[in-house]
């Protein structure tokens, strides 16, 4: 079974094209036009183990809230229709990752219901051209996309960059899990019988 999407998205905002390898080796080509969100990409395919590929031309003159935004709501759309119906999926994954003096958990359930709780603040706004609240709104977009319930805490941390980075990793790591097959499951892991 190949788990693999591509989502291509235009608005008068932005325009992308994002593809998604779930079971990938973490290789990345992304260019969003904002280096640090490309270095975070990078990390969420590398740690996930996701192959992803991220082409996007956005109204970078206005800010990066949509570009990041925009992105995000691709990346949930395009996990959601590479899993499929979920058949053989661990379903639940979680992660505790530390970046020297951060450490981040993060949970996820591909519930089909998009919920985030979000319990990190940041010590400075900007990292280069991006805003640390992008984070959020990133993770929130994948969340309501993908159709899947995420936990992001920050357990503590005082370097703004190594608070997002350790985010994006703990995350990219909780949905590796989730989106695992399993071998001793045989369908779909609900008893709803839906995922």
């Amino acid at each position: 079974m190949s788990r693999v999407s591509t989502i291509r998205r235009e608005t008068a905002e932005t325009q992308i094209e994002l593809t998604l390898q779930l079971d990938g080796t973490g290789q990345a080509t992304v260019a969003t036009g904002i280096g640090f969100f490309d270095h975070m990409l990078t990390h969420l395919a590398k740690h996930g183990l996701f192959d992803l590929g991220v082409k996007c031309q956005g109204d970078l003159h206005i800010d990066a809230h949509h570009t990041v935004e925009d992105v995000g709501i691709c990346f949930g759309k395009a996990m959601l229709q590479a899993l499929g119906t979920k058949a053989g999926v661990r379903r639940y994954g979680d992660a505790t990752v530390p970046m020297d003096e951060a450490l981040v958990t993060a949970a996820v359930d591909l519930s089909g219901r998009p919920y985030l709780v979000w319990n990190a603040e940041f010590p400075t706004e900007l990292l280069g051209e991006f805003s640390s609240q992008l984070a959020e709104e990133f993770w929130r977009a994948v969340s309501s996309a993908g159709l899947l319930t995420l936990h992001v805490v920050l357990l503590h941390g005082r370097n703004t960059h190594h608070i997002v980075e350790t985010i994006f990793k703990a995350c990219a790591r909780a949905l590796r899990a989730a989106v695992e097959l399993d071998p001793r499951a045989l369908g779909v892991p609900s008893t709803k019988g839906v995922l």
